[in-house]
């Protein structure tokens, strides 16, 4: 099977692999969900980046199972970054695991979606989270393909007529994806499988722990990444570029699969930004912009060879984007 790198939660396997002695529920995905975006969405994409995709600038920013082989243990970040940047990252990270043990739509932590049962495609919690899924996947799509080309231009990608083609190539698969599909055997992953570009495939429990639309917004940009550089490696120059900088940052090694990941990952928080940005409400900054990385809010903190830690990932992504963790402790965007 043709299995495209699965959510940084997910280890690579087929979904009839999972160790769920419940009998596969095949689903299709119920033709009553799909959801189109209003018009305002659509068109103020382009300049709502231009604001809030600042909070993931080069001066300033996983989901699924992760084995305890080769693992990333959680750690403090070493003195490549200065001193008041390290202890903004962690006072960030604070800020994140505090929200979500008192917001009534945090995320459920990824070690605590793997505890529990198998939940049938057909129970309340997995139906919500797959129609949540579902509406919000054509949001995703166009959040993911600006996500995509404001990385190209802040890691002057876009100046090589090679990668720029393969973007574009890329943000094409991106828009071709149509459905999300509940699978009860993928428990707490998310994947996609090369052979079916046009559908992601949803752990029952994993829909179930995400039941804001941020973490939602998240979860389907990492897979969109993914189905973005396809087989034939288009966005390998961006993965390189952006774990040779998080690998700057913080003195971890962040490269070959983990720089993919955590690409998927810094895609997946930008594009939840630019959602919150989009639907502004009366809930406070922090809140809302944490859900995007809240399932990392683990106690087993365990990476592997193609994974960070869960909270190693979340000091990854605030390496690389000061503004996001001065959001997230100050609950504004720093002064320029």
């Amino acid at each position: 099977m043709n299995i495209k790198a699965t959510e940084p939660i997910a280890l690579r396997q087929e979904p009839n692999s999972s160790p769920s002695p419940s009998p596969r529920l095949p689903v299709s995905p119920s033709p009553h969900l799909p959801f189109s975006p209003s018009p305002r969405l659509r068109v103020s994409v382009s300049l709502l980046l231009v604001f809030s995709l600042l909070a993931f600038s080069s001066s300033g920013f996983a989901q699924g199972r992760r084995s305890s082989r080769k693992g990333s243990h959680s750690s403090a970040l070493p003195k490549s970054m200065s001193p008041e940047a390290r202890e903004l990252v962690e006072r960030a990270i604070d800020v994140i695991c505090t929200e979500r043990r008192k917001d009534p739509k945090g995320s459920h932590p990824i070690d605590e979606m793997q505890a529990r049962p198998s939940l049938p495609v057909y129970s309340a919690e997995a139906m919500a989270g797959a129609q949540r899924a579902q509406r919000l996947l054509p949001v995703a799509r166009d959040l993911v393909a600006a996500s995509i080309e404001k990385l190209a231009t802040e890691y002057k990608l876009r100046q090589t007529k090679s990668f720029y083609l393969s973007m574009h190539r890329a943000i094409g698969r991106v828009q071709i994806v149509r459905s999300v599909k509940p699978d009860m055997d993928s428990r707490d992953n998310a994947s996609v499988f090369l052979r079916r570009p046009q559908t992601i495939t949803f752990g029952t429990i994993f829909l179930a722990g995400l039941p804001s639309d941020e973490a939602m917004i998240s979860v389907l940009a990492h897979e969109l990444v993914h189905i973005a550089d396809g087989d034939g490696d288009g966005l390998r120059s961006l993965f390189r570029a952006v774990g040779k900088r998080a690998s700057g940052l913080t003195g971890m090694r962040i490269y070959e699969q983990r720089a993919e990941e955590l690409t998927c990952d810094l895609v997946g928080a930008m594009a939840a930004r630019s959602f919150v940005s989009e639907t502004p409400d009366y809930g406070p900054l922090p809140s809302r912009i944490s859900r995007a990385v809240q399932h990392n809010c683990v106690e087993d903190d365990e990476g592997d060879a193609d994974h960070l830690s869960p909270r190693n990932t979340i000091r990854a992504l605030l390496a690389l984007s000061p503004s996001f963790a001065h959001e997230l402790v100050y609950g504004q965007m720093p002064s320029r």
